[in-house]
């Protein structure tokens, strides 16, 4: 939850953005879908918001944590007799404490076998966690465009998935990594007919699981995909080089 000054007067966008911590540019933005509406405006013409507004912000921000989407945000709050969106808030919550129960567990028997000089195989050690972390890149992602309308829907989507989800997608991820690396190894190139039909593939499967993923979005990943050490590393993970021939496949695809 987040707290916020007890204020006597009117605050400007800016300084509500310090206070909640979240930027100047996601207030325009509920402003400009009527989530959160400033009260007021100020004589240059300004956005300023008093305390109702603040309470409001409030209460958005605690649902945000909750991964809901803003959709779901509003109706929570302007509907406050509807019982499903706060039901669905409270079902998320506990399977969160749940991954939470789990891992503190496992954290519990690796704490425990330590003690004991015993051996934990990489099965034992990893059960919790399962064979992917929707999570690594979480914080990295809302750096880069928290608060925009994709960050808002690829949560509102992901914090429903359950392990088998992410393992579905996982695999067709993997499935889609392997073709690529077959055209790389069969000395296709990165601007032929079969790259691009994969990188088609790629956009649609980004959007199937996440969010609308426009080709102007999807060129600026593939840009990402090269440029970012982390992001790089973690796809070459599949094959040496896929980072830089999937970041050149998706450059030719949109190339005017």
């Amino acid at each position: 939850m987040v707290y916020l000054e007890c204020m006597t007067t009117a605050f400007t966008v800016g300084r509500v953005a310090r206070l909640a911590g979240i930027t100047v540019r996601t207030l325009h933005h509920y402003d400009d879908i009527g989530l959160l509406t400033p009260s007021g405006r100020a004589t240059n013409g300004y956005r300023s918001y008093d305390e109702t507004d603040i309470e409001r912000l409030q209460q958005i921000l605690a649902y945000r944590e909750l991964g809901l989407g803003l959709d779901e945000i509003a109706r929570a709050i302007d509907a406050t007799n509807d019982i499903e969106v706060l039901a669905e808030a409270q079902r998320r919550i506990r399977e969160r404490l749940d991954r939470l129960d789990r891992i503190a567990a496992n954290l519990d028997s690796t704490i425990e076998a330590r003690k004991k000089g015993l051996h934990m195989t990489p099965e034992q050690r990893l059960e919790a966690f399962g064979d992917f972390d929707p999570e690594e890149f979480a914080d990295e992602a809302k750096d880069r465009w928290g608060g925009t309308p994709t960050y808002d829907e690829s949560v509102r989507r992901t914090s429903s998935y359950t392990t088998d989800d992410w393992k579905r997608y996982r695999a067709e991820a993997s499935n889609l990594d392997d073709r690529f690396l077959a055209l790389m190894d069969a000395g296709i190139g990165a601007e032929s007919d079969e790259a691009a039909q994969l990188v088609d593939a790629h956009r649609s499967l980004i959007t199937r699981w996440f969010y609308e993923c426009t080709p102007d979005i999807h060129a600026g990943l593939g840009a990402m995909y090269a440029s970012d050490p982390r992001f790089r590393e973690n796809i070459d993970k599949a094959g040496a080089g896929l980072a830089e021939f999937l970041s050149a496949s998706i450059a030719a695809r949109y190339r005017d």
